[in-house]
């Protein structure tokens, strides 16, 4: 079963999700709003990084961000 995540949706209604497959990849889904065709695209989170530093990028770095709080390193 894939694990679903939402990263972000624009103004427009994009959306933007974190998926996990059961093989373990992990990648990015982009939905596009109707306006712009509805097109879903998947994308490989270092692409989706090196994309530039929109909103739903900063989200993404947001949530790899929240893992170093619940598994604080020890010295």
């Amino acid at each position: 079963m894939k694990k679903t995540r939402k990263l972000y949706e624009s103004s427009s209604g994009d959306r933007w999700y974190l998926i996990a497959d059961p093989s373990g990849a992990v990648f990015i889904r982009h939905e596009a709003n109707v306006a712009s065709g509805g097109k879903v695209e998947h994308e490989d989170i270092v692409a989706f990084l090196g994309r530039g530093i929109g909103p739903e990028q900063q989200e993404l770095l947001r949530l790899i961000g929240t893992l170093a709080e619940e598994h604080p390193a020890h010295a």
